[in-house]
């Protein structure tokens, strides 16, 4: 009934083909060319092609990288994931293959859009069946899908059960709802408390220039200075993004990629990478030297920056990420869960993890008010 094909690079297809089953996603053929083509260290690119009749009907994209399991764990479960590792290195960094990107929000399949709800399924399990075939091809023991679309939760969960994954919760998205006409409008939503804190902190905005542009052009260096300083104080972290990532978002995605660049005196300290489709502002990087970023309220500048930008440009939606998230639900957010599934080739290890992955791995919702 359907023919699948792996390939290892989006140049093997057409824009229009891919693009035509994701609904004009902003994480689309571009962005997911620009993260092919950044030469980020460790990975290898895949996308998973299902057709019917020569027609193709489905995709999702995927990667192959060498896996550190201890990246998930959380709290007591790193230590004695650190533990196993010096005790069997091998067993602790599989050879991963995954369905999703390390660089998108979430992992969403595409569909052709006159493509029944009934033969969904059926395409769902017939690119899983490839994506499988080609990660054994590959040599990789542990197979898996980062952060499944929560749109897509019902189609996910029912195929990935069916084929033997176990699931964890994956990382939440935050979003905004721009629902409102002007920031007045917006504060006066939030708790007494947060609104004087806000207050209270845009009184820094006028310490600080900040620039909408289209590139990072020659402040460049300095972003990657930051972006490095961010990712060290990050607490787990897949992928380490390049400066040919930045150059290439902005060139494949020009007036839907933006960075806002937020200068104290001559010193770039925070830049922000965005990107928006006439709807949504998505909200990617932000990246920000902590002592004087947090001086001067960067954070929270950009933040309302945003709205500004939302506002200016008629979106309705704010999406700002998985970072943060108890900001950003004081500010108004909505929390959105994901799922993330896996399965180990071998029967024991994969029996062992299920049972030890809600033991070790955090739930990012854990701990936070609605």
């Amino acid at each position: 009934m359907f023919e699948t094909r792996v390939l290892t690079s989006l140049d093997d297809l057409p824009r229009a083909s891919w693009d035509a089953l994701f609904d004009g996603a902003l994480e689309g053929f571009d962005y997911l060319r620009a993260v092919e083509g950044a030469g980020l260290e460790g990975f290898a690119w895949r996308y998973v092609l299902v057709q019917r009749g020569g027609r193709l009907v489905g995709a999702a994209p995927a990667f192959i990288t060498d896996y550190r399991l201890e990246t998930t764990f959380e709290g007591g479960g790193r230590k004695v994931a650190e533990r196993i590792r010096r005790l069997a290195p091998g067993v602790m960094t599989p050879r991963l293959a995954c369905l999703g990107s390390p660089c998108t929000e979430t992992a969403t399949l595409g569909f052709a859009t006159d493509l029944l709800a009934a033969d969904r399924l059926a395409v769902l399990k017939a690119l899983i069946c490839a994506f499988e075939q080609d990660a054994s091809r590959a040599g990789c023991s542990l197979t898996g899908v980062k952060d499944a679309d929560f749109a897509q939760i019902d189609l996910w969960s029912c195929a990935m059960a069916r084929a033997g994954y176990s699931a964890v919760p994956g990382q939440a998205i935050a979003d905004l709802s721009i629902d409102f006409t002007d920031l007045e409008t917006y504060l006066a939503r939030l708790s007494s408390g947060v609104r004087r804190d806000m207050r209270r902190k845009l009184r820094s905005r006028g310490k600080v220039r900040i620039e909408l542009r289209a590139d990072l052009g020659k402040d460049l260096p300095r972003a990657m200075a930051l972006y490095y300083q961010t990712l060290a104080r990050a607490d787990a972290q897949l992928e380490t993004l390049t400066p040919a990532f930045f150059k290439a978002v902005a060139d494949r995605l020009p007036g839907r990629a933006a960075f806002a660049l937020y200068y104290v005196e001559d010193d770039l300290l925070a830049f922000n990478l965005l990107l928006e489709d006439g709807e949504v502002l998505l909200d990617k990087f932000f990246c920000m030297e902590a002592e004087r970023g947090r001086a001067h309220n960067l954070y929270f500048l950009s933040w309302f920056f945003n709205l500004e930008h939302c506002l200016a440009r008629g979106l309705k939606r704010y999406q700002s990420g998985q970072a943060n998230l108890g900001d950003k639900l004081r500010l108004g957010s909505r929390l959105t869960p994901a799922a993330t599934y896996f399965k180990h080739r071998n029967g024991l290890l994969n029996g062992a993890l299920r049972m030890l992955a809600p033991l070790v791995m955090g739930d990012p919702l854990e701990g936070l008010a609605a």
